[in-house]
């Protein structure tokens, strides 16, 4: 729609939360919400949360009856995932009566089918409960799938039926809440604004168990930006809209910010690169450590940012060690990670000179940590990991899933067991953090 805000996010969309109202009257806030989707994503699954209009069943209803179909075709239900949820949960049911007249999730699919350029499957979901207990079961049920390769949809109306100017005001404060991603927040506003008593409010968002449902999956997650995106409630939408009572509408995008927008140019990387290799060969040789001039060094050299120093000799690991979050300069911390990658390794002992020609140096500089609440979230290759429990913690760089082809199990118990000493499940139990790493390397591998 014309009156649709473009794209505006950066990161990969885990989440949007639009309205369901006419087109007429919503439709271009649910254009600027479904606008923040690149067109070029493959999800897997469309997850669409809403709340029934019509019934009360205390749990969410997993439509596994069909597909769906609209004008511009048919789209299939992930029958499969539908079922797995019924079987696997009490908070889930197949209620088909729940589905057949509710609009919220059919209304949603023109955009889907509109935006997205590859095939998807939906799992269609009604919410017949407003108790947070059950919502949070509902949510539990859905962690397993809050991952990279599906996208959740909620769908939304806000306040219901006050004067244009306490639904905006009114609507603010529950967006806001909304974006704070913190379930007892969320919940406190919605019950504080029946309060207020504003004149003719009925609710101050229809769907706000769904929306709650979400917040349950996304809490705690540090990576993931809430954008408020666009605003209209039905007293703006000329000619048909009455000022006296209205309908809020709002389009919010939940993303994943998968980098931390840290860069490092080539002569950074060659730079970094030769402090380490004169810093080994100075240090192994002689037990100095070479004096850094960083009059020269670009900003990027000079953040305050984690590190690692790998060792390798012909392939093979020779030393490996690094600082999460250090409160020095990244130059110096790749000095000291370089000695003590070739001393400090308690897994070897401290390099000689006569293998300094034969070591080969891999950087690799990470990325803030952010804690994740779901295994699924750890993308082999792509991510390492941390996981603390108490006083003990281990690391794995994201190379290391690469290089040994383990699965993520064998990821996280080799983690658990080897390097933080927690046992082979002692992960199941302690906290785990993600990161990412910029990784490069000598140019030339040295050789005997």
């Amino acid at each position: 729609m014309a009156s649709a805000k473009p794209n505006q996010t950066t990161g990969l969309v885990r989440a949007i939360l639009v309205p369901h109202a006419g087109y007429v009257f919503s439709g271009g806030v649910a254009a600027s919400g479904y606008n923040q989707l690149n067109p070029d994503q493959v999800y897997k699954r469309v997850f669409i949360l809403a709340s029934s209009h019509r019934f009360s069943f205390g749990k969410a209803s997993v439509y596994t009856q069909g597909d769906y179909i609209t004008p511009l075709g048919r789209v299939p239900v992930d029958t499969e995932a539908a079922n797995e949820l019924i079987r696997n949960s009490g908070a889930f049911t197949d209620y088909p009566e729940a589905h057949i007249t509710e609009h919220s999730i059919e209304v949603q699919l023109p955009f889907l089918q509109s935006r997205l350029k590859y095939p998807f499957k939906i799992v269609p979901i009604v919410l017949g409960t407003q108790v947070p207990a059950v919502c949070e079961d509902i949510a539990d049920a859905l962690k397993p799938y809050f991952n990279s390769e599906n996208l959740f949809v909620i769908s939304a109306d806000f306040s219901h039926y006050p004067a244009y100017e306490d639904a905006v005001k009114v609507d603010e404060i529950t967006a806001k809440a909304f974006c704070t991603n913190s379930p007892a927040e969320f919940i406190k506003t919605i019950r504080n604004n029946e309060k207020l008593r504003i004149p003719e409010l009925a609710t101050s968002m229809c769907a706000w168990p769904s929306g709650l449902t979400l917040l349950y999956l996304t809490q705690g997650n540090n990576a993931l930006l809430f954008n408020k995106i666009d605003y209209k409630n039905s007293g703006d939408i000329k000619p048909y809209g009455d000022k006296a009572s209205v309908v809020g509408y709002n389009a919010i995008c939940i993303s994943e910010q998968t980098s931390s927008g840290f860069e490092l140019t080539e002569a950074d990387k060659h730079e970094l690169i030769r402090i380490a290799r004169s810093t080994l060969d100075s240090y192994i040789r002689t037990r100095t450590i070479p004096p850094l001039n960083s009059s020269g060094y670009s900003e990027n050299l000079k953040v305050k940012a984690g590190a690692f120093v790998t060792l390798k000799i012909e392939g093979d690991l020779r030393g490996c060690i690094g600082s999460f979050e250090p409160d020095i300069p990244l130059y110096k911390v790749i000095q000291e990670m370089a000695i003590a990658a070739s001393t400090q390794d308690s897994r070897f002992q401290p390099v000689q000179v006569k293998e300094l020609e034969s070591i080969h140096i891999e950087i690799s500089v990470l990325t803030p940590m952010h804690k994740i609440m779901n295994i699924s979230e750890i993308q082999l290759g792509k991510h390492g990991i941390y996981i603390k429990k108490g006083f003990q913690g281990g690391t794995f760089l994201p190379q290391v899933a690469t290089e040994t082809g383990w699965t993520l199990d064998e990821f996280l118990g080799h983690c658990a067991r080897d390097k933080a000493g927690i046992g082979w499940t002692g992960w199941k139990d302690a906290d785990i953090y993600i990161f990412e790493a910029l990784i490069f390397e000598e140019d030339i591998p040295k050789k005997k």
